[in-house]
């Protein structure tokens, strides 16, 4: 909307509102305390401002508020302890703030939080070990913080529906030149049934892997540059939906157990990385024969004094995990007159329609590789928007900072509504599709986690829908 200026106060007058949108502006200033008289409110979302100042205490008592989205901006101050009244609040997105302090551990309260998003700002003090009591948590991001040298609760391993659990609990911001904080060793995380993603990266944890099992579901390991030692066990094996392991900058000895990667069958779009580089592994244990795309990364270890395995010593190349699509096939048809195009998911079919474009980002991924979910995330999205399958096209996506996951979407009338140039949605679907991304009720995905609408663009035919 490209709006400037501060909130007013006045907007707390606004007794019946349900939602308060300014996503994405530049609106400055500070939230306004009087937002907090606004008792029906369900959805605050402020993130992508330049809003300053601290987070007021009235906002602890919106009984209705479903979601609380602040991030990116430059929010500073502590958290109100208030925010524990926040009894159906289900998401606290605070990331890239300066928001400091000590977590209250009086926010183990909220019976019903799902998402908890705090990476990316100036907290200190310790880890509420209380956080075990949430009942309905799955997404834990606290990543790149001033934590005082804590250690990881051990009733965290009690957090039984947890899918996501980051701690890359770092001050500063670059990924190459951080100084790291928490310490202790790696707690038992075998009762945590769902576990999809872990990273513990960058700190200075200490002591060996745990042995016990870990979740059967996990996708993303990252235990890189630590204090670790001991051997690399086997509960790292056998895991069928692992994409990447990588405990590089560590002090691991003894053997590489090729039980990680033996007996994986992947496809095209699936791919296991190892990364271990800068440890003391000296041997591979069982076949070093790797199945197809899986890569293996030992350089910097005694194992590469030997010959024999010169293939799994040389150096990792950035490779940037994008895309563009699937290649469409509409080499025959005829042009169509902009804005309007072939639907490239409807391949062999020589119709032009007027898309609806989206911008997009899952702001908490459970996963590391998007090209074996693709096909899911589009099952998911259609079936929550409540589309056809081919009405949706990923037109890119690239991984971003956090790590997030940006996209842009197109959607695609299907053959209903035509003018001389070709199919449109009518006003109708333009305004429903619309208002269901921006009042977050599409259906909420474990593996997908939580998203955010970065823009939602209307084609001049579309102007008069809203």
């Amino acid at each position: 909307m490209g709006l400037s200026g501060s909130l007013s106060p006045e907007l707390g007058k606004l007794l019946y509102l349900q939602i308060l949108d300014f996503m994405w502006n530049s609106i400055s200033g500070s939230i306004p305390k009087e937002i907090g008289n606004i008792t029906t409110l369900e959805l605050l979302l402020l993130n992508g401002n330049k809003l300053t100042g601290p987070l007021p205490e009235e906002l602890g008592y919106l009984p209705n508020l479903d979601r609380i989205q602040i991030d990116q901006n430059n929010i500073s101050g502590p958290i109100p302890v208030s925010f524990a009244n926040l009894n159906k609040t289900k998401h606290f997105h605070m990331n890239n703030n300066s928001v400091s302090g000590q977590i209250p551990p009086e926010l183990s309260r909220l019976p019903r939080l799902v998402h908890f998003l705090l990476d990316n700002n100036n907290l200190s003090g310790y880890l509420p070990p209380e956080f075990s009591e949430l009942p309905n948590l799955l997404i834990l991001q606290l990543d790149n913080n001033h934590f005082d040298g804590t250690t990881i609760p051990a009733s965290y391993s009690r957090m039984s529906k947890l899918l996501k659990l980051c701690y890359d609990l770092c001050v500063g911001f670059s990924r190459s030149l951080r100084n790291c904080n928490l310490q202790g060793e790696i707690p038992d995380l075998s009762q945590i049934p769902y576990l999809g993603y872990l990273d513990l990266s960058l700190n200075l944890l200490n002591g060996t892997i745990p042995t016990e099992s870990i979740s059967k579901t996990i996708t993303s390991i990252y235990l890189s540059n630590n204090s670790l030692t001991g051997t690399i066990p086997d509960s790292f094996s056998y895991l069928p939906r692992l994409q990447i392991l990588s405990i590089v900058n560590n002090s691991l000895s003894g053997s590489v157990p090729s039980t990680i990667w033996q007996n994986r069958t992947l496809n095209g779009n699936e791919s296991l990385t190892v990364e271990l580089q800068n440890n003391k592994l000296t041997n591979i244990t069982g076949d070093t024969n790797l199945p197809p795309h899986v890569t293996v990364w030992l350089q910097g270890n005694p194992i590469c004094l030997n010959t024999n395995l010169a293939s799994f010593c040389g150096s990792e190349s950035d490779a940037e995990n994008t895309n563009q699509g699937p290649t469409n096939n509409t080499l025959y048809c005829r042009l169509c007159p902009p804005p309007y195009e072939h639907s490239p998911v409807s391949p062999g079919l020589c119709f032009c329609a007027a898309p609806l474009l989206v911008g997009y980002r899952l702001k908490s991924p459970g996963f590391s590789d998007f090209r074996p979910y693709r096909s899911m995330f589009e099952d998911y999205l259609t079936s929550g928007l409540a589309l056809l399958l081919n009405q949706l096209y990923i037109d890119s996506f690239k991984w971003e900072e956090g790590p997030r996951l940006k996209m842009y979407l197109k959607l695609f009338p299907v053959n209903k509504n035509r003018n001389d140039n070709g199919f449109i949605f009518d006003g109708s679907e333009v305004r429903r599709i619309m208002n269901m991304f921006r009042s977050w009720t599409i259906p909420g995905s474990d593996i997908f986690g939580p998203y955010e609408l970065l823009n939602f663009t209307l084609l001049d035919i579309y102007k008069d829908a809203t």
